[in-house]
């Protein structure tokens, strides 16, 4: 007897589309309706292709859900890697299999080797961020698809022995359960556990196979990325551990999973073809009732996931030219701290610019390095750089004026008139030994003002005595910060003012200290710098690489609202603006993100609100790579990304973690005045200041969203009455002069 029930691909596939649709609408992901629509088209073709190949049905519904799923990760500017992907996917489950069953899930195995093959495919873990909301939604989504489909113990083994391995380790190192409860809460990790290991045709068989797998894979993954310190350790732990599946099922023998059970159709009743007599390889065990051609299926998967796709509106690029009139750079808020951070593969220079205030003999800073830094890998840098730096970067006001209404030119003429000025008035504006305490001096230095020493040590009570009989004042709560950063063997690079050389230099503030190491960690350590702070902490980094912007994978890095007109009165408000909108933004994320405030190819800038930095400006940041056409002020190959983030220990118990990705998209923050032309009288003049009362009317909204300023006070100061209508003669006056 046949029983009907719904398949569960087709809860994955519409599971996989609701999370596409919350990515691009609630979590605004840089995800466009066409890369989708491609990944989509290249997957059913690949597999309608291999169909026709081998003399098998056509299923689209596995190609449907691979599709989706590289829809939710991969990400790459290269159109072309993207198909490749796609088709790489669909083509591992008939190309690698081992006792009739694919070996690597189709989604795991393509992103793995893409990411292997080319350094412009990234996988942003972070962008999911840590709603709970989100997370529950999505676990509910997940136990629905993988209850149908018989595999329901293998997402929640899997967390389990993730959750288990995250707090045992939090608990060797000292760490609060803040930071495992942080990493358990990853909408990537749920992504996964529900929508990826649980994949039904590349499991072990039997329940103990399936735990014992699970395991494997959760204890491979921290090792990848704690051990290793590799991105993305997830996928690359399945992808490893996909070999033992098929040695688990010799060993523990199960039940062989078919969709035809998990929809509840006897098995007698189900026409099964025998590889044995046929020669092929069964694909999904189970056949369609229908063969589509082609174009059928264009129709019937194709076009509808293009018009679910299509809720996501594309970014638009347009060139500036207006007239760049203010910047918001850090000196609109309090207690920021500046950090450059130069990187290319493993090597670092990190550019660390101190606010401090007070009195220097008490100055002391302690930071974690990840490797012992030698005399010659620190430096001294200047504090113009990094200014220079924050104004190229900061987030901008720029200005428009509309043309004359009564001038008879049309509105390309008349917007290319009035911009080319402004355009070219912005181009004009760019250009030892070991102690009682068990704490190892492994070096020690001077350079500049500062007094160095590189620390280790075994204890970290040791190192906190040690500490504070140096003089060196530590805030409650630092020895078992200092512990966790000792068991993952980082050193203490530890700098005090030496008064004489400081005295000698004669400046009135310290310059920037950079240090120059190389190793895997992509890590800014923040716990430290929150224990003696009685507020939230404003942090500013400015990233320079090769490839393109950096994210943070272990928090969401958000962009900033840009491209909104509002109120021209804002340009003698803009600071105040600023911190408004950025507050809002806080807010609005729970503060529980990072914030991209800029990110541009250093060559040039639309509209610059500084020059780009020099040949020598960008070496003094420790840029090694430049070649002798930067020095002529050509082909920099630097990009820079500005992320900004407002933090305390509570919201952001771990410390940020980044990678390079190969996004070379241009993003600024940017705000548009548009100043309505006054004085018209002639016949278009009613129509235009109509448009005008309009427009101000939709700046008065979009600045109260954008800051929660209240849009009554903001309608009050927009003078609308300077727009009314131009007072004419009735028409009856013109008849006879």
């Amino acid at each position: 007897m046949r029983q009907h029930r719904l398949d569960p691909r087709l809860l994955q596939i519409a599971s996989l589309a609701g999370l596409l649709a919350y990515g691009g609408l609630a979590l605004a992901f840089d995800l466009r309706p066409t890369r989708v629509a491609l990944l989509l088209a290249v997957a059913l073709a690949t597999e309608w292709a291999i169909a026709r190949v081998l003399a098998r049905r056509f299923d689209p519904r596995s190609p449907a859900i691979s599709a989706l799923s590289l829809a939710l990760l991969l990400r790459t500017a290269d159109p072309l890697l993207a198909a490749g992907a796609a088709a790489l996917a669909i083509s591992s489950k008939t190309l690698i299999r081992v006792r009739d069953k694919h070996l690597f899930n189709p989604t795991c195995f393509a992103l793995v080797a893409s990411l292997a093959l080319s350094d412009a495919v990234w996988v942003s873990a972070g962008q999911w961020g840590q709603a709970a909301f989100f997370g529950f939604g999505m676990a509910c989504l997940g136990t629905l698809v993988v209850q149908r489909s018989a595999r329901a113990d293998v997402p929640f083994a899997f967390l389990g022995w993730y959750a288990l391995l995250l707090f045992g380790r939090a608990a060797w190192l000292g760490d609060p359960w803040a930071i495992p409860l942080h990493a358990m809460q990853s909408g990537a990790l749920l992504l996964f556990a529900f929508f990826m290991i649980s994949d039904p045709r590349t499991t072990p068989d039997s329940r103990v196979g399936r735990v014992c797998f699970t395991g494997v894979v959760a204890a491979t993954a921290l090792w990848i990325q704690f051990g290793l310190y590799e991105q993305n350790g997830l996928l690359w732990a399945l992808a490893l551990c996909a070999p033992l599946v098929p040695l688990l099922d010799l060993a523990l023998p199960g039940p062989r999973f078919s969709w035809a059970a998990a929809r509840g159709v006897a098995p007698s009743s189900v026409n099964v073809p025998d590889p044995a007599t046929h020669g092929i390889p069964t694909h999904e065990e189970i056949p369609m009732s229908f063969t589509p051609s082609l174009p059928v299926l264009l129709r019937r998967a194709l076009l509808p996931a293009i018009a679910v796709v299509a809720l996501f509106a594309a970014e638009r690029a347009d060139a500036f030219c207006g007239f760049y009139v203010g910047k918001a750079d850090t000196k609109l808020f309090n207690k920021a701290s500046q950090v450059v951070l130069v990187r290319d593969r493993d090597r670092t220079v990190v550019t660390m610019s101190n606010d401090y205030q007070g009195d220097l003999k008490e100055f002391a800073m302690v930071i974690p390095v990840p490797t012992f830094i030698r005399r010659e890998q620190i430096h001294i840098g200047e504090r113009a750089v990094i200014d220079h730096l924050d104004a190229y970067t900061a987030p901008r006001l720029v200005e428009y004026f509309d043309p004359d209404p009564c001038v008879l030119a049309s509105p390309e003429e008349a917007s290319f008139d009035q911009a080319l000025p402004a355009a070219k008035l912005a181009r004009r504006s760019r250009a030892a030994g070991r102690d009682a305490e068990g704490v190892t001096i492994e070096a020690a230095y001077t350079v500049g003002e500062y007094d160095i020493l590189i620390l280790s040590a075994e204890q970290s009570d040791g190192l906190a005595r040690w500490l504070q009989k140096n003089g060196y004042k530590l805030p409650q709560g630092a020895e078992r910060i200092l512990g966790s950063y000792l068991k993952q063997e980082m050193r203490f690079f530890v700098a005090k003012v030496n008064l004489q050389e400081q005295a000698k230099i004669g400046a009135g503030y310290l310059r920037p200290l950079q240090v120059a190491y190389e190793s895997p960690k992509f890590v800014l350590p923040i716990r430290l710098g929150t224990l003696n702070a009685d507020d939230t902490q404003e942090l500013f980094v400015y990233t320079l690489t090769r490839t393109g912007r950096v994210e943070t994978t272990n928090y969401r890095t958000v962009k900033l609202p840009t491209g909104m007109e509002i109120p021209s009165y804002v340009k003698a408000e803009f600071g105040d603006f600023y911190r408004a909108l950025f507050d809002e933004q806080v807010k609005r994320e729970r503060m529980n993100a990072v914030f991209l405030e800029y990110a541009w190819d250093m060559n040039w800038c639309d509209p610059c609100a500084a020059d780009p930095l020099s040949y020598e400006e960008l070496s003094g940041l420790g840029v090694f790579w430049l070649g002798p056409e930067a020095r002529r002020g050509q082909a920099r190959n630097v990009f820079v990304t500005r992320l900004h983030v407002r933090y305390d220990a509570e919201r952001f118990p771990a410390d940020l973690r980044f990678q390079e990705t190969g996004n070379r998209e241009n993003f600024q923050g940017r705000y548009v005045m548009r100043h309505a032309f006054e004085g018209a009288t002639c016949s278009q003049a009613d129509a235009y200041y109509r448009r005008v009362r309009e427009r101000k009317e939709q700046e008065a909204k979009t600045l109260a969203s954008l800051t929660g300023w209240s849009l009554v006070s903001i309608r009050e100061k927009l003078d609308l009455d300077r727009y009314a209508p131009v007072a004419t003669k009735p028409w009856w006056e013109t008849l006879w002069p």
